[in-house]
């Protein structure tokens, strides 16, 4: 059945200069006694004359739940870039903070990325990196590398932008995505992994998922509901998902459509996952929303219901989280604020299509570098997958009258 919910749109901050924009806004939450979990929120600036060149990740930081913030406060020694040889910078960049709570930390895993003459550079190794947040110093951990196994495949790997599951007992699902020195394509795979509050270890890597073209499949993310796992993938002509039942071995993937078998038409960038007890959502942008003015029509940002048995979009469920005002919103993420709320956040990225690949702080469509969060709020308790599948399966109930009507 569908889920029930509100959305509050709060624009967090707007605003920018025409040379840089702010982009990856996503948030993890930090427990505190006594009151409202502690909001941090990530996110860098994107130089607009390049092509996915960014600099050091900032902090935006809510006590309130989102009536105040404090920020952006950079965070350059231990999230910004370092030399390397040859003239070449790694920085680090697709970041995704969240609450680990086995450990007590708050864990924020992206990916790296190498740059020449403030360029990137298209033939280049990648690592998945981690940081851990200090919340009485408010800072991070020196960003560190996540070791994997020495194999070619593993050549370009990284877990930039994805979304990861943390088990009951403390384990770490993590998909990530790879390719060898030379390949045009992309696979994914999860690993499983421990994390004892500094040091995050690969233990285990499951099964490679991946199709020719398109770059292949990649910035996966991942959803648990009841004892299934549920994988979306990015590919350059379509959206694919796949389905688990241990977690890191997936089924064939297939492409992402809609409840009558039409293409859903989100194509070349990510969708990520909202969860509410049985109910699975995918949050996304698509095609055919009066959006081709758009790049790769990345806006409006929508979500909608899956039927998690079919594997589909359940059309009529379809709402607009965040409206599109002429600029992208492609690079989003998703944060459980508490039983009853997810925020969905996101930032208005400022290139557009040729000729005009920069937009100008004062564009005919009121794009202004927005920062937002989307705060969903569900009306009902979440009902467990075992408890929703019962009610599904059971016949309908019948009123006994007495004579008294």
């Amino acid at each position: 059945a569908p889920v029930d919910y509100t959305v509050q749109l709060d624009e967090i901050r707007s605003g920018y200069d025409g040379v840089f924009c702010w982009v990856h806004p996503r948030a993890g939450v930090v427990p505190q006694p006594g009151g409202p979990p502690a909001v941090v929120l990530t996110m860098q600036q994107l130089w607009l004359k390049g092509s996915d060149v960014f600099g050091p990740l900032h902090e935006l930081r809510t006590d309130d739940l989102g009536r105040t913030w404090r920020g952006p406060v950079e965070h350059a020694a231990t999230l910004g870039r370092r030399d390397g040889p040859g003239g070449v910078i790694v920085g680090v960049c697709d970041f995704w903070p969240k609450w680990h709570a086995a450990s007590g930390k708050l864990l924020g895993i992206g990916h790296t990325v190498r740059y020449k003459d403030n360029a990137v550079i298209a033939e280049r190794p990648r690592e998945t990196y981690f940081s851990v947040y200090d919340p009485a110093a408010r800072t991070w951990t020196p960003w560190q590398t996540v070791a994997l196994p020495a194999e070619a495949r593993f050549y370009n790997a990284g877990a930039g932008c994805v979304q990861r599951v943390d088990l009951a007992d403390g384990d770490i699902l993590l998909p990530f995505y790879f390719k060898a020195r030379g390949e045009k394509d992309y696979r994914t795979a999860v690993a499983r992994c421990t994390f004892d509050g500094k040091e995050l270890t690969v233990r285990a890597i499951g099964g490679e998922v991946g199709v020719p073209g398109g770059r292949g499949l990649y910035e996966p993310s991942l959803a648990q509901v009841g004892d299934r796992f549920f994988l979306t993938l990015r590919n350059d002509t379509a959206a694919y998902v796949a389905t688990s039942r241990d977690g890191i071995n997936f089924s064939a993937p297939r492409r992402w459509t809609w409840d009558d078998g039409t293409d859903l038409g989100s194509y070349n960038t990510q969708a990520h996952w909202v969860t509410h007890g049985a109910a699975l959502l995918l949050v996304y942008t698509r095609r055919g929303a009066g959006n081709d003015h758009v790049t790769r029509h990345r806006a409006p940002l929508f979500m909608a219901q899956v039927d998690p048995e079919k594997l589909v979009v359940l059309r009529a469920t379809e709402r607009i989280l965040v409206p599109e005002r002429g600029a992208r919103l492609g690079n989003f993420g998703v944060t459980p604020v508490s039983a009853h709320e997810t925020w969905v956040t996101v930032a208005e990225w400022m290139q557009g299509n040729p000729p005009l690949r920069i937009i100008p702080p004062d564009n005919p469509w009121g794009a202004n570098n927005r920062v937002y969060a989307a705060r969903i709020r569900f009306d009902q308790a979440p009902l467990d997958p075992a408890t929703a599948r019962a009610a599904a399966r059971a016949p309908p109930r019948r009123r006994i009258f007495n004579d008294d009507g």
